[in-house]
């Protein structure tokens, strides 16, 4: 049975990152359903994903594509692994603090407890090493996320530290592991 993972994209300049993920997913046989907050689409569009995950992007917690179904519940229940990559301070902080006021945090508060969930950080370094932003990180461990530390390197705004996002083969080995667990 195909492994279904569940793709965060949030506001990074790493987003357009989200491209060669999806791909490198998709070729390895996974089936990948990519969520967008609307920052996001400000850095990559969901055309691009939706083209290369073969797969409608979700956009909008009031879009309803079934009327049958609540959209967020069911992206929840067809998870198998939900992975936030790149993640912001952000949306690290409204997923560490149970706030759900767009389709990535309802979604993954809606997630099983037993789904694996994993967060691939990508911000500036002051962000980054923030003690709200490190509590932030430690709460969703506590909550059964692991997080993919991002690399050291020189930022899009210049600075030199961590705050990079993760190599993808890093992140896909990491998705790989997690699904050898079970």
């Amino acid at each position: 049975m195909t492994k279904r993972i569940t793709l965060a994209v949030t506001g990074s300049i790493s987003a357009y990152k989200a491209a060669d993920l999806t791909s490198q997913l998709t070729k390895l046989g996974f089936a990948v359903t990519v969520l967008m907050t609307a920052s996001a689409t400000r850095f990559i569009t969901p055309l691009t994903l939706q083209v290369l995950s073969k797969n409608l992007v979700h956009l909008d917690i009031m879009e309803e594509p079934q009327p049958d179904k609540v959209n967020h519940i069911e992206l929840a229940k067809q998870t198998d692994l939900f992975i936030v990559a790149p993640a912001s301070a952000n949306t690290i902080a409204k997923l560490a603090n149970g706030l759900a006021d767009d389709i990535v945090s309802c979604t993954a508060l809606a997630l099983s407890l037993d789904t694996p969930k994993l967060v691939a950080p990508a911000m500036n370094t002051q962000m980054y090493i923030n003690p709200i932003t490190q509590n932030n990180l430690e709460k969703l461990k506590k909550y059964g996320y692991r997080e993919i530390l991002p690399r050291e390197a020189l930022l899009a705004c210049g600075d030199y530290g961590p705050g990079a996002l993760a190599e993808l083969s890093v992140i896909t080995n990491t998705i790989m592991e997690i699904f050898n667990e079970y």
